[in-house]
């Protein structure tokens, strides 16, 4: 397989963690985590119930880009978690990467995303924050580079989504 630069997005309580770290697993490649990319003063914002503003992302977009570019180095592909939720988001990776990113975005109704979130328990985004994540949103629909998974499907078969994709990348 090529190497690739791999970014699972949505809003948060999508399963973009798990996805990502499952499909990891399946390529051999490494996983960044995205929210543990995190400042500590974006997860203080976030665990106070306020949304983050754009000053606040630049940093930690251009950090989790910097993080998977390292692990490119090696020639290896990575996979990254982060929301991306903005296409100004996904095109300063687009930029920044050193790959052209693919995205696996997972996308679902937000009674799910509110149900998942609500059974996080100890995670600094509370479900308060759905709504704004939402509303952030910029659909990637007809975005070349972006594979829609839809989030209420079992783990492995969206797994299997992914891989496919990846196979019909190639």
């Amino acid at each position: 397989m090529k190497q690739r630069a791999i970014i699972v997005m949505g809003v948060s309580g999508c399963g973009k963690s798990t996805l990502a770290a499952r499909l990891a697993e399946a390529l051999s490649c490494p996983f960044l985590e995205g929210d543990a990319l995190h400042p500590k003063a974006n997860i203080d914002r976030m665990s106070a119930g306020l949304p983050l503003r754009d000053e606040d992302r630049w940093p930690w977009l251009d950090e989790i880009a910097r993080a998977m570019n390292a692990k490119l180095e090696s020639g290896a592909s990575v996979v990254a978690s982060c929301s991306s939720l903005r296409l100004v988001y996904r095109d300063r990776f687009r930029a920044n990467l050193d790959v052209p990113p693919l995205f696996f975005w997972l996308d679902g109704s937000r009674e799910l995303l509110a149900a998942r979130m609500s059974s996080r328990p100890g995670h600094f985004m509370p479900t308060t924050l759905l709504d704004s994540q939402l509303a952030t949103l910029e659909r990637p629909e007809g975005e070349a580079d972006v594979v829609r998974i839809e989030l209420s499907l079992p783990l492995e078969d969206m797994l299997a989504q992914a891989q496919t994709a990846l196979t019909v990348r190639a």
